[in-house]
């Protein structure tokens, strides 16, 4: 098996071991990016020398360093909205444009000190509004499995970058389905933790209280190493969770132990059909070796898309404010400050990103906060206390990731709405504050498609247990030939 098909464990253990040195790992990874990236164009940022000489730093470590280091010498790329000093960070916007910050953010500090390798920044849309990478600045990203449809996004990149081979996992952010639905697109394992368990300081901010920071790997178990190593309480972040982490290691469950929930709303119109067929092909297999499959409602996630797209906004419209060219990145010059203002947001901002804002902003104004952020926030109560009721009865629920396969570029682009909908299966998750997982369920018509585990809030450990259970049994796919090499 060449280097660059190995997983996370697989060459952790390798380096650690003195098979393979942290260089090698480095020097195959880079290779496979020269050979794909012109393809898929998954990067925003490399940074080649950067790389090389954290390698050697890894390589010249002693034996009991080295063994201490979980991640030792995995090259890992990192979504372009996760400030680091050694390469811009630009959230996909040109706004942004060259911005070099002065500190990283606590999740590329915490792989460093785990031995991991940063080769690059993933690209995705801008600010992490979009379901596609059509609205980066900068350019779009394929899909690995066929170069006509989209990644999926906002994390596109980084799932790109993981299915074709040209790094063992990634970093994305995932604030209404980012991670999950592009796992889905792209054939990789999506894990969101819950809210607050792995720290966002560092993470430009799109919705504060929904973003959360999680890993795109091979295997779930390349997820929970990733976890492992990047979740804890962190001082820095106001909301990040105290409190030890649950790992739950050990034997995985048996079928006739786990009780999976299968909530009616996730499974009627607007679905395709070939999508709900698969959802339920998994179902009848997990039925088949033993779990019970309990029926459920969540009445009250058909208002979930429309809460959503009022909070999110809102809370873009406050976090962009800093945006103005006064203090960092772009800035248009202009006769006074306020028409510097105006032009450098006019034309700072893409199309998608001054939607939401204006939304936002409108969903806050003088009248109508009460009429729509209040009540959208009243039934997101409503969500979680959903979800609440729902693991009373079950240990995770079951549902598809995404309404449909990855689409073709242009597909959605003229109909913002279409395009939301894309994350009616994930959104419901971010407004809980619960964790979710997207794990590949095989091929449609040559492209993949996912299906999501939801769990308890803080049961991580047992959530990852559960699918990776699954991941064992289901039947595995090849991974997609990119650049004439596999």
């Amino acid at each position: 098996m060449a280097i660059h098909e190995l997983g996370v464990k697989d060459l952790a253990e390798r380096v650690r071991a003195r098979e393979l040195s942290a260089s090698e790992t480095v020097s195959a990874v880079f290779t496979r990016i020269k050979n794909v990236e012109s393809t898929i164009q998954a990067f925003l940022h490399l940074d080649p020398d950067y790389a090389r000489m954290r390698a050697q730093v890894i390589d010249q470590l002693p034996a009991d360093e080295l063994k201490n280091l979980p991640l030792a010498g995995v090259p890992i790329a990192v979504k372009d909205n996760m400030t680091t000093v050694s390469m811009p960070t630009t959230a996909g916007s040109k706004i942004l444009s060259g911005f070099m910050s002065p500190y990283n953010a606590t999740v590329v500090n915490r792989l460093e000190a785990a031995g991991a390798i940063i080769v690059g920044k993933t690209n995705l849309d801008e600010f992490a509004m979009g379901s596609s990478t059509e609205h980066s600045a900068y350019h779009t990203t394929c899909n690995p499995w066929d170069i006509r449809r989209v990644p999926g996004g906002s994390s596109g990149g980084s799932a790109a970058a993981v299915a074709a081979q040209m790094v063992p996992a990634a970093l994305g952010s995932d604030t209404g389905g980012s991670i999950r639905q592009p796992a889905s697109y792209c054939g990789v394992t999506g894990f969101k933790p819950t809210f607050g368990r792995i720290s966002r300081y560092g993470l430009i901010a799109f919705a504060s209280s929904l973003d959360q920071i999680g890993p795109l790997t091979r295997s779930v178990e390349d997820a929970r190493l990733l976890y492992e190593v990047i979740a804890g309480h962190d001082p820095l972040d106001a909301t990040s969770l105290p409190g030890e982490l649950d790992v739950s290691r050990g034997p995985l469950p048996h079928w006739r132990d786990i009780r999976i929930g299968v909530p009616k709303e996730y499974d009627g119109e607007g679905i395709d059909p070939r999508v709900q067929e698969r959802y339920h092909e998994v179902l009848a297999f997990l039925r088949d070796q033993g779990a019970q499959l309990v029926d459920l409602s969540l009445p009250h996630t058909r208002y979930a898309i429309s809460a959503y797209y009022i909070i999110a906004p809102a809370e873009a419209s406050s976090n962009l404010a800093r945006f103005d060219g006064v203090r960092y990145g772009f800035r248009h010059p202009a006769a006074d400050l306020l028409s510097m203002y105006e032009t450098t947001r006019t034309e700072g901002f893409g199309s998608e990103v001054t939607r939401r804002i204006l939304l936002g902003t409108h969903a806050l104004s003088s009248g109508y906060y009460d009429a729509y952020y209040l009540k959208a926030q009243k039934v997101r109560t409503l969500i979680r206390q959903d979800f609440e009721r729902a693991f009373d009865q079950v240990d995770v629920i079951l549902t598809p990731t995404t309404p449909e396969v990855a689409f073709k570029f242009g597909e959605k682009s003229q109909d913002p709405l279409q395009m939301y909908l894309s994350d009616v299966f994930t959104v419901t998750a971010n407004l809980a504050g619960i964790p979710g997982i997207s794990t590949p369920a095989g091929l449609i018509s040559d492209v993949p498609v996912g299906v999501q585990w939801l769990g308890p809030v803080l049961q991580e450990g047992r959530l990852l247990q559960i699918a990776q259970a699954f991941e064992q049994l289901w039947p595995s796919v090849p991974w997609p030939s990119v650049g004439g090499d596999l």
